[in-house]
This record gives C-alpha cells, sequence and structure tokens, in this order.
C-alpha cells in the first residue's frame, strides 16, 4: 500500500470520519464524566485514544492525508485534552496545579504559532515528541479516571495512569521548546542566506 504521497483536499475519508466522530464524543464524554457516569466516560477516552491513532495510520499507509484531516485531528486532540483536564480537576481526580501547567503550555505554543503566522507559516512540521506527549497524555486520562475507584484494578492503574501523566507532561513542554526552537531556526534561515 503506499505511504503519504502528499497532502490532498478531500474531505469525505475514513480518518476524518474517525476524528469527526472523536469530536462528536467530546460534548458526551462531559456530559459522562460530570454525571459520574465513569464507565461510558472511560469507554469514550479509551475510543478517543484508539481512533486517534487509527486515523493517523490509516491516513500515512493509504495516501489518506488532508488537509481537512491536518485541522481536525489536532483540535480533537486539544478539546480532549482540555476537557479531560478540567473535568478531572473538577472531580478532584487530578490537583489542578497539572491543569495549569498544562494549560501554560498551550499559551506558549499559542505565541509559538502567532510569531510562525507573523513569518509566513501557518503552522510547523509534527515531530516525534508532541506525538508522543500527546499519546502519552490521551492514555493517562482513562487510566486516572480508573484509578480513582476503590479496589485492586484502580490501586494497580494508579502508578500506571500517574507515569503516562507525567510523561505526558515533561514531552508536552520538551515539544513545545522544540517547536520553539524549531520556529527560531527557521525564522533565523532567511538571514544567513
Amino acid at each position: 500500500m503506499p505511504e503519504t504521497v502528499g497532502v490532498s483536499g478531500r474531505v469525505l475519508t475514513l480518518p476524518n470520519a474517525l476524528s469527526a466522530l472523536r469530536l462528536l464524543g467530546v460534548p458526551l464524554f462531559v456530559w459522562a464524566i460530570l454525571t459520574h457516569r465513569d464507565g461510558l466516560a472511560l469507554i469514550i477516552l479509551t475510543l478517543s485514544g484508539i481512533t486517534d491513532y487509527l486515523d493517523g495510520k490509516i491516513a500515512r499507509k493509504f495516501g489518506l492525508v488532508s488537509r481537512v484531516g491536518q485541522l481536525l485531528d489536532p483540535i480533537a486532540d486539544r478539546l480532549y485534552i482540555v476537557s479531560t483536564l478540567l473535568c478531572l480537576a473538577w472531580r478532584e481526580i487530578i490537583p489542578w496545579w497539572v491543569v495549569i501547567v498544562l494549560f501554560a503550555r498551550e499559551a506558549f505554543m499559542a505565541v509559538v504559532v502567532l510569531i510562525a503566522k507573523k513569518h509566513g507559516w501557518n503552522g510547523l512540521p509534527v515531530h516525534f515528541v508532541g506525538k508522543a506527549a500527546t499519546f502519552n497524555l490521551l492514555y493517562a486520562f482513562p487510566l486516572l479516571l480508573l484509578a480513582d475507584g476503590d479496589g485492586a484494578v484502580a490501586a494497580a492503574a494508579q502508578p500506571i495512569a500517574w507515569g503516562f501523566a507525567w510523561w505526558g507532561i515533561v514531552l508536552y513542554w520538551v515539544a513545545g521548546i522544540l517547536y520553539a526552537v524549531q520556529l527560531r531556526l527557521l525564522v533565523a534561515e532567511p538571514a544567513t542566506a
């Protein structure tokens, strides 16, 4: 099967449908977690992580990378991260400092993106560290929810959940710094030519 040939303008693709389904799941997830329907919230978060993996894998493997997908996928990721952080903190499953640290990174990235746009770039190439950070956070969240219960499963899930969370937090910031360095190099490049 072909690897990614280029970015297309197609809208109706399987990866885009998976991203759209993830977006539609956000309000359902928020309702489930705020009404203490943790089983449903856990299923939605798990499906979100699976579809996040699948949409990118399918898009690259079958040459279905599209501009729409490049927009939908990070929007769905950010909405899940933001809504999950706020809901988990509201339920006191995670401390509020985790929310502040991750939101500070989002504010930092907003500045990086604004500077990139000022210099004519609509975005920076995605790198592995950013993907790894998102992966860790999207897997930490359902495990943190699972760890909020009583019993052996919750006890076993807790260290794994916090392991994913810590790796996600650190990698999220490392990715942000790498994006800033990447932008600095791109901005400096014309001056050296």
